[in-house]
C-alpha cells in the first residue's frame, strides 16, 4: 500500500457514531464496570509508574490519559489501556541510559509508528505470532517484573546493573548485610492477601485493600519504610521540554521496540477480550490508531508509554462490560482520584507496590498453559523455553526475535519432513456434483491438505468462519501433514465460532500423533465427548444425515428427495 492509498483511507479509522451504540443500551452496566476497573488499576498505575522509573505520577497520567483516548479511538469496545508490566521491563533501559527525557520522547516516536502501522493497515500481521512465543514471552515479563521489585520489596536501594537479574541479585546482598524486615514482610503481606483474595472472593479488589491497610499500619507505627512522595495537584501541564531532534536517530531503535510491544500486546488483548465476550470483534488497525493517539499524548503531559492491560481488560469484561464507556469511566475515576486524593497517595509504601506487583506477576502465569504447551511437541516446548529465557537474561524484543526466528525454523523443518509427492486415488466425495449435493442437503466439508501451522492457520479459521447457509461442517484431517499448538488452537477458534452460529461440526480422519497435540491444549474436547468425531468421512456424512433426517431438514434413505451420493460408499 503507498502513501496515498493510506491516507485516503485514514477516515476509516476515525470513530464514528456506531461505537456508542452498545454504550446507549445499558450505560448503568458500564459505570459500574468502569468504576470497578479504575479500583483495581490505581495500585497498578502507581505500582508500574514507579516501577517504570518515572514515579507514580507518570503511571497515573499514562492510566487516565491513555485510558480515555484508546477507549474514544481503539478498535475495541471493552479494551482498558495504561501502563504494564511488559513496557515496564522495556522502559527501565531507556531511562537507565537516556533519563525520563528519553523515555517521553521514545513514547512520542512510538505513537507515530503505531499511527503509521494503522494507516498501512497492519495489524493483521500480528496474528501470525506463534502461541508458544506469546506464552513464552508472557512467563519471561513475569520473572522480570519480579525481579524488578526486588529492591523495593526488601527495603533497600536500587543500584546499578544493566541486567534486571543484576541489579536485584545487587539488591539482596545489601539487604543480606543490614537485613530490616518492615518492606519486605509489608511486601508479602499485600501479595499474599491478593493471591488468597483472588480464590476466596475474586469480586473483592484486595489489590485496593491491601494497600491501605499498610499504608495505614506504616503511618500508626511510624514504620521506617520508603513512601511514593507527594503527587501534585491535578494533573500536570503540557510540554515540549522534552523534545531534542538531534537525538531521533539515537533513541529510534527504542522507539521501534516500544511500538512493537504497544502493538503486540494490544492486539493479544483486544482477541483476548472477544474470546470472553460474546459477538464482539475487534478491529485490528483502529486499535493500532487508538494506541498511537494514545501514546502521542500521554508524554505531553509526562506520562510513560501504554499499551492495552490484559488484566484491567478482563475485570472489565467480568464487571459487565458492554460498551467503550466503561473504559472511559475507568479514566474518569482515576482523574478524581488525582484531583481529590494526591496527597493521600503520596503515603503509600513502596513496599506495598511492590507486593501487588509480585502478586500480579504470579497471575500472569498460567501453569496449566505452560505445561500443556509442552506437551503439544517438542518444537513448541523448545520454542517456549528459548522465549522465556531470553526475555529474562537479555531483554524481550531480542526474545520475540528469537522465539518466532526458532518457530519459522521448526515448522519449514517440519513442511520438509512431511512434504511428499505421491499419487492420491480419486475421492469421490470431491467432485463438484458430489459437493453440490452434500450442500443441498446442508452439509459441506472441508479437507485439510499439507501442514496446519502458525503462519497458515489463521487462513483456514477466515475461510471456516465465513461458512454460510449449512447446517453440519465436516473437517477432514486426515490429510494433514504437520499439527502445531498455534494450528490446534486455530481449529478450537473455528469449531466455536461455526457452533455459536448454530452449525454442528465433525471431525473425521484425525491421526494418533495430531489427537494428541488436541488432547494437550483442550482441543475440541467436547466433539470427543459428545461422539462428533469419526474415523473417516463415510461416517461421518452417515452421521450428518442422521442429525439432518432427526431435525426434520433431511428425509429418510429411500423417500422421495433423498439424494444418495457416492460418498456413501468412499473414504
Amino acid at each position: 500500500m503507498n502513501l496515498q492509498e493510506a491516507l485516503r483511507r485514514l477516515p476509516d479509522l476515525l470513530p464514528g457514531r456506531s461505537d456508542w451504540t452498545a454504550a446507549r443500551r445499558s450505560p448503568g452496566r458500564d459505570l459500574v464496570a468502569g468504576l470497578i476497573v479504575a479500583v483495581v488499576a490505581l495500585p497498578l498505575a502507581l505500582a508500574f509508574g514507579v516501577s517504570s522509573g518515572l514515579g507514580a505520577q507518570a503511571g497515573l497520567v499514562t492510566a487516565i490519559v491513555a485510558g480515555a483516548l484508546a477507549a474514544i479511538f481503539g478498535g475495541s469496545n471493552l479494551q482498558v489501556s495504561g501502563p504494564t508490566g511488559a513496557m515496564t521491563v522495556v522502559l527501565v533501559p531507556i531511562v537507565h541510559t537516556y533519563g525520563p527525557a528519553g523515555v517521553l520522547m521514545v513514547g512520542l516516536m512510538a505513537g507515530l509508528v503505531l499511527l503509521a502501522l494503522a494507516a498501512l493497515r497492519a495489524g493483521r500481521f500480528a496474528q501470525l505470532l506463534p502461541t508458544s512465543v506469546v506464552e513464552g514471552f508472557t512467563a519471561g515479563i513475569a520473572v522480570v517484573i519480579a525481579l524488578q521489585q526486588v529492591p523495593a520489596a526488601l527495603g533497600v536501594t536500587a543500584g546499578d546493573g544493566e541486567k534486571v537479574w543484576q541489579v536485584a541479585a545487587g539488591a539482596v546482598a545489601r539487604f543480606a548485610a543490614h537485613p530490616t524486615w518492615a518492606a519486605p514482610l509489608m511486601a508479602l503481606a499485600v501479595a499474599a492477601s491478593m493471591l488468597a483474595g483472588a480464590r476466596l472472593r475474586p469480586g473483592v479488589p484486595f489489590s485496593l485493600l491491601g494497600v491501605a491497610v499498610a499504608t495505614l499500619g506504616a503511618q500508626v507505627f511510624s514504620l521506617d519504610v520508603a513512601r511514593i512522595g507527594a503527587l501534585p495537584a491535578g494533573l500536570p501541564a503540557p510540554s515540549l521540554g522534552f523534545l531534542h531532534p538531534g537525538m531521533v536517530g539515537t533513541l529510534l531503535p527504542s522507539a521501534l521496540a516500544v511500538a512493537a510491544l504497544a502493538a503486540l500486546e494490544s492486539l493479544l488483548c483486544a482477541t483476548v477480550a472477544d474470546a470472553m465476550s460474546v459477538g464482539e470483534k475487534h478491529d485490528p488497525d483502529r486499535e493500532l490508531f487508538g494506541q498511537g493517539i494514545a501514546n502521542l499524548a500521554a508524554p505531553l503531559l509526562g506520562g510513560v508509554p501504554a499499551t492495552a492491560a490484559i488484566a484491567r481488560t478482563a475485570v472489565n469484561v467480568r464487571a459487565g462490560a458492554r460498551s467503550r464507556l466503561a473504559a472511559l469511566t475507568h479514566a474518569a475515576v482515576l482523574a478524581g482520584i488525582v484531583l481529590a486524593a494526591g496527597p493521600l497517595v503520596g503515603r503509600i509504601p513502596l513496599a506495598a507496590l511492590a507486593g501487588v506487583l509480585l502478586a500480579t506477576t504470579v497471575r500472569m502465569v498460567e501453569v496449566g498453559s505452560l505445561r500443556a504447551l509442552a506437551r503439544a511437541t517438542r518444537g513448541d516446548a523448545v520454542v517456549l523455553v528459548l522465549t522465556f529465557s531470553v526475555t529474562v537474561v537479555f531483554d524481550l524484543i531480542t526474545a520475540v526475535a528469537a522465539g518466532l526466528g526458532l518457530a519459522v525454523v521448526l515448522a519449514l523443518r517440519s513442511v520438509a519432513r512431511t512434504s511428499r509427492l505421491e499419487q492420491v486415488p480419486l475421492d469421490a466425495g470431491d467432485h463438484g456434483e458430489e459437493e453440490q449435493r452434500l450442500l443441498s442437503e446442508h452439509i459441506v466439508a472441508y479437507r485439510f491438505d499439507g501442514p496446519l501451522f502458525f503462519a497458515a492457520a489463521h487462513r483456514f479459521l477466515l475461510e471456516l468462519s465465513e461458512v454460510a447457509d449449512v447446517r453440519v461442517v465436516i473437517l477432514r484431517m486426515s490429510r494433514i501433514t504437520a499439527l502445531d499448538a498455534t494450528g490446534a488452537q486455530i481449529l478450537g477458534d473455528a469449531v466455536v465460532r461455526m457452533e455459536r452460529r448454530g452449525i454442528t461440526v465433525l471431525i473425521s480422519g484425525v491421526k494418533p500423533g495430531h489427537d494428541q497435540v488436541l488432547a494437550a491444549l483442550g482441543v475440541a474436547g467436547h466433539l470427543y465427548r459428545d461422539g462428533l468425531v469419526f474415523p473417516d468421512t463415510p461416517s461421518a456424512i452417515a452421521h450428518a444425515r442422521g442429525l439432518l433426517y432427526h431435525h426434520g431438514l433431511l428425509p429418510a434413505a429411500g423417500e422421495p428427495g433423498r439424494v444418495t451420493t457416492t460418498a456413501d460408499s468412499g473414504t
